[in-house]
């Protein structure tokens, strides 16, 4: 099996307008997104480990929203079946990225939140210099930081819905080697 990034999961509209993500694999589902989390079109959600492997997951084509229901929260780890519903979106909370700040942080202004869980890794590699530091410009796509997902290491690119396309680093919230939920702020910006 692949260990890139796939679209397992479909979507599934509800009565009330919110939107459920269903698995298509067998498996243990892990690195869920936390409740709180905006999610879009291609963002990694997970992964779902099947026969001894690790295929990470992204958000399905129409997928936006904010994470209201999560799939057995109190776990690190669910199995889950080919009609799971694995978590359900919120399309009218998309464009709510100070949502996000209600984690304890309401004195922040604009903040790109983490796009999963994981361990946060602030530089390439040891030896080499940090992907953004703070009064650094950057632009949707721009490395931010990596990852680090059951020793998969995601690549975090500046984007996402409510975000300007342009940015200054105000603050880096997370220090290098922190473990971070999905949804949790990850960098303070202003729009240039």
């Amino acid at each position: 099996m692949s260990s890139r990034p796939m679209s397992a999961l479909k979507l599934e509209h509800r009565d009330d307008g919110t939107l459920e993500v269903v698995s298509t694999l067998v498996g243990y589902w892990v690195s869920p997104p936390a409740r709180g989390t905006l999610v879009t079109p291609g963002m990694s959600v997970g992964a779902i480990v099947t026969l001894g492997h690790s295929v990470p997951v992204v958000a399905p084509e129409g997928a936006a929203g904010m994470v209201t229901e999560v799939f057995d929260p109190a776990r690190t780890h669910s199995a889950v079946d080919a009609a799971t519903v694995l978590f359900v979106l919120d399309p009218e909370a998309a464009g709510s990225v100070a949502t996000v700040a209600a984690q304890g942080e309401t004195s922040m202004g604009l903040v790109m939140p983490a796009p999963m869980s994981g361990r946060y890794y602030a530089r390439p590699s040891p030896d080499q210099p940090p992907f953004v530091e703070v009064g650094d410009v950057i632009e949707t796509g721009h490395a931010v930081g990596l990852l680090e997902v059951m020793k998969t290491f995601n690549r975090i690119t500046y984007g996402g819905d409510g975000l300007p396309a342009r940015a200054r680093v105000v603050r880096i919230l997370p220090a290098d080697g922190d473990d971070l939920d999905g949804g949790q702020p990850l960098l303070e910006i202003e729009a240039v």
